[in-house]
């Protein structure tokens, strides 16, 4: 059986916050962190970067994680948003590179850029038409709108979650993110829920 097996054999079923309190003491244990939580790393940052830096972002942000597992809130078992919200802040160091990956998207219409809002785009707009105009409309959006749009929209975190992950109030999250999805709305015109049926997250 190889170290790696044996790591995860000693993992299985201890939360997120257990496997880096052990960490701690036994810092080979951390392998489990990374077995579980870095393809969604790797293909968010892909998503936000390009393939060409989603290695190196991803890479860094488990050594990141590693240096700073003594601080991590081990009263969260889910280490998941602390992870993305690492990735988040590498990622601003790359405001430049994203700009360009957003801005090739808007040129080429790749259709995985679509689902930023699920169907609601996808049932107005034919695919390469919907990608171009919503990487258009990525680009355009204020760093801290986008980060939060984006960690819904393709990390799947919830608002809260997000507001943990970039250390910000939940206030401020859900402002922001209310914010960027009107500008996605009016940018790709589509037409801006009610009250009634807007998705709060």
């Amino acid at each position: 059986m190889t170290v790696i097996a044996k790591i995860s054999d000693r993992t299985a079923g201890r939360s997120d916050a257990e496997v880096i309190g052990r960490a701690l003491r036994h810092p080979d244990e951390f392998a489990a962190l990374f077995d579980r939580h870095h393809r969604k790393i790797y293909a968010y940052a892909g998503r936000r970067l390009g393939a060409e830096a989603a290695d190196d972002v991803a890479a860094e942000t488990f050594l990141v994680a590693f240096d700073r597992r003594n601080t991590y809130d081990r009263s969260r078992p889910d280490a998941t948003p602390w992870l993305y919200g690492i990735a988040a802040n590498l990622i601003a160091r790359h405001a430049r590179a994203e700009a360009r990956h957003l801005r090739a998207l808007a040129r080429t219409g790749e259709a995985h850029i679509i689902d930023w809002d699920g169907d609601a785009v996808a049932g107005r707009l034919d695919a390469a038409a919907a990608g171009k105009r919503m990487a258009a409309a990525l680009a355009d959006l204020p760093p801290g709108e986008r980060e939060v749009l984006l960690l819904v929209a393709w990390a799947g975190l919830s608002c809260q979650d997000t507001a943990t992950a970039l250390a910000i109030p939940a206030g401020t999250a859900r402002s922001r993110l209310h914010r960027a999805r009107g500008q996605m709305r009016a940018a790709l015109n589509l037409p801006y829920p009610t009250l009634d049926n807007e998705v709060h997250d």
